[in-house]
């Protein structure tokens, strides 16, 4: 089974002493189905790319329309005790707002050391901590409108 989803997040404040910026935060959902908080993700439709099942797995989950910046390591797992490979990859929203809805009741933005905590998944964990990887990879690099470094779709 292929799936495909994101770690969303996005920048944290300026800090008022003007040195650099606060720490990021990072959108956690709550899926009452399986009373777990995890990142948005979710299966492929029929003759969808990853990417494009990571964007509308965001939306649908979320109510946030995403930009995919940086691609994250996959997941690898069994379900129901079937092979399960989850495509992740790092996104930012651009526009929406959170609505409850079947499948997600509740979503916040967490620190990165909150959002860890948080998470119901170890696997989910080695996410946040390959964004942060990421970001500090990149420096200031992100603040540039449109930034995102090249990725297969």
């Amino acid at each position: 089974m292929l799936a495909a989803g994101a770690v969303l997040w996005r920048p944290g404040e300026p800090r008022a002493d003007g040195r650099g910026r606060r720490k990021p935060r990072i959108a956690l959902i709550h899926r009452p189905k399986y009373d777990d908080w995890s990142l948005p993700k979710g299966k492929l439709h029929a003759g969808e790319s990853p990417v494009e099942a990571a964007v509308r797995e965001v939306e649908e989950e979320t109510g946030l329309v995403c930009r995919l910046v940086a691609p994250l390591p996959a997941q690898y797992y069994l379900a129901n005790g079937r092979p399960k490979e989850v495509r992740y990859w790092a996104a930012v929203p651009v526009r929406g707002e959170f609505r409850p809805n079947r499948e997600v009741d509740r979503m916040k933005w967490l620190k990165p050391g909150k959002a860890r905590a948080r998470l119901t998944h170890a696997r989910d964990r080695e996410l946040v901590d390959a964004l942060l990887e990421r970001l500090a990879e990149v420096g200031d690099a992100w603040l540039a409108p449109g930034w995102s470094v090249p990725f297969p779709g």
